[in-house]
C-alpha cells in the first residue's frame, strides 16, 4: 500500500505551517510531484549525494530534510556540477524531496522546541517574534436545528480556538428572511414568496491562514443553497512565533556542569565555550543552527548562557563584553535531533490516521568537520 505524497506534506504542514517561514528561506517541494505514490519515506538533516545514495539503497520515495538542496536561484541545471547530479539521479529514482527549514524551528514543537526539551528547560518563551498569528472575525447564520452540526464542523477544521479553549462561538436567536427566486432549490420556505425562518447568528474567531479551508468546511456542512456569512477584519493578535528559545533550569548548575548535560543529551564529544566554567547557569537561552547574531538578545534578556552554533571569534568577544557565557555545539550538532523529531511525529500521525507508509530516520552523519 501507499500514499500520496500530498498526504504526508499535509501532515508535516499542520507542525511546520509553511506560513511561518523566514522571507528568505526556500521550502516545501523542491524536487517531485505531489501526486507521486509514496510507500517510504528517509528524513534527513540535508541533502548530498551519500544522502541520496542510501535513500536509493532503501528504495525510498520521498527525503524529507531540514536545509534545502536549492537555496539560490538556479538558471540551469548542469549534471557535472554537484546539484546538478542530485537532482539528475533523485529524478531518476523518481525520488521526491521536500524541505521543511525554518517553519520548522520556529513551530511550536519544532526544533527549537525539542532542543530546549532535551537542555531541560522549563517556562520557555522566545528569543527572536517574527510573526503573530492574525485573526478574522467569521459571522455565519444557519437555521437553528442545524446549529449543533455547523459548530462542530467547523470547530474540528479549526475555529474557535482561542489559546487552551476550543469550540468557541457566540450565539444569537432571530428571525431571517428570503425570497426563493427561479431555478433554486431551497432548504425550506416558498419559491416566489417572502419567507421567514428562525436563524441563529453564529460568530467565532479563525486564524487568517486556515480561514480558507474554515469556509469550505462551512459551505460543506450547511444546509443552505446559499450560505450568508460575513468576514470582519479584527485586531486581536494571537500566538506568537519565532526563532530561538529562552527558559530556566530547575535549578542553578555551574557552566561546566551544564556543559557536561548538553554534551550528553546531544551525543557530543566537544563544544566550544565562551566564558568562566564555574559561573553559575540558571537562564539559558537558545537557537539551533547558526544563532551568534542573538547575542545581545539573550544578553538584554538577562540570559546567563546562549547554546548555538557557527560562533566567530569576534561574536565571542563580543559575548565577553556583554557578559554572556555562550556553548558553540555546532551547527550540526544543535539540529541533527531534527531527524528523531520528525520521524517520532510522523509516524505517531501516519498512525493516528491509518496510513500505510513507512518512515526512517537517515543513518548519514553528514556533518562536514571533524576535530583531531
Amino acid at each position: 500500500m501507499s500514499v500520496k505524497l500530498q498526504q504526508i506534506t499535509n501532515l508535516l504542514n499542520q507542525l511546520a505551517p509553511k506560513n511561518l517561514a523566514a522571507d528568505w528561506d526556500n521550502i516545501g517541494l523542491q524536487l517531485g510531484d505531489y501526486n507521486q505514490e509514496v510507500k517510504k519515506v528517509l528524513v534527513s538533516l540535508d541533502i548530498n549525494q551519500e544522502i541520496l545514495q542510501e535513500a536509493k539503497d532503501e528504495d525510498v520515495d520521498l527525503i524529507i530534510a531540514h536545509h534545502p538542496l536549492i537555496f539560490d536561484k538556479i538558471s540551469k541545471i548542469r549534471f557535472d556540477t554537484p546539484l546538478g547530479k542530485i537532482i539528475q539521479q533523485a529524478i531518476k529514482a523518481e525520488i521526491s524531496i521536500y524541505i521543511a527549514h525554518t517553519n520548522y524551528d520556529i513551530a511550536p514543537g519544532g526544533l527549537n522546541d525539542i532542543l530546549a526539551a532535551k537542555l531541560e528547560l522549563n517556562d520557555l518563551d522566545i528569543l527572536d517574534i517574527t510573526s503573530r498569528e492574525q485573526y478574522k472575525k467569521l459571522v455565519v447564520f444557519v437555521p437553528q436545528e442545524a446549529v449543533t452540526e455547523v459548530k462542530a464542523a467547523l470547530g474540528k477544521v479549526g475555529a474557535g480556538w482561542i489559546g487552551n479553549y476550543s469550540d468557541c462561538f457566540f450565539e444569537q436567536q432571530g428571525i431571517g428572511s428570503f425570497r426563493p427566486l427561479d431555478d433554486t432549490t431551497p432548504y425550506s420556505g416558498e419559491k416566489g414568496k417572502i419567507n421567514q425562518v428562525n436563524e441563529s447568528r453564529l460568530e467565532t474567531i479563525v486564524p487568517s491562514q486556515i480561514l480558507g479551508k474554515v469556509i469550505k468546511e462551512l459551505i460543506k456542512v450547511h444546509p443552505y443553497e446559499e450560505v450568508a456569512y460575513d468576514i470582519y477584519p479584527v485586531e486581536n493578535e494571537g500566538e506568537k512565533f519565532g526563532l530561538g528559545r529562552i527558559g530556566y533550569l530547575e535549578q542553578s548548575l555551574s557552566l561546566q556542569e551544564y556543559v557536561d548535560l548538553i554534551k550528553e543529551r546531544l551525543a557530543l564529544d566537544t563544544v566550544r565555550i565562551v566564558g568562566d566554567l564555574t559561573s553559575s547557569v540558571k537562564k539559558v537561552a537558545l537557537c539551533s543552527g547558526s544563532g551568534a547574531d542573538y547575542i545581545k538578545t539573550a544578553a538584554f534578556k538577562g540570559a546567563d548562557l546562549l547554546v548555538t552554533g557557527d560562533l566567530k571569534y569576534h561574536q565571542g568577544q563580543l559575548a565577553q563584553e556583554e557578559g554572556l557565557a555562550v556553548v558553540d555545539a555546532g551547527h550540526y550538532g544543535t539540529e541533527k535531533i531534527m531527524e528523531e523529531g520528525v520521524v517520532e511525529y510522523l509516524t505517531a500521525e501516519i498512525k493516528s490516521n491509518n496510513l500505510e507508509v513507512e518512515i526512517i530516520r537517515s543513518k548519514v552523519n553528514t556533518n562536514p568537520f571533524q576535530v583531531i
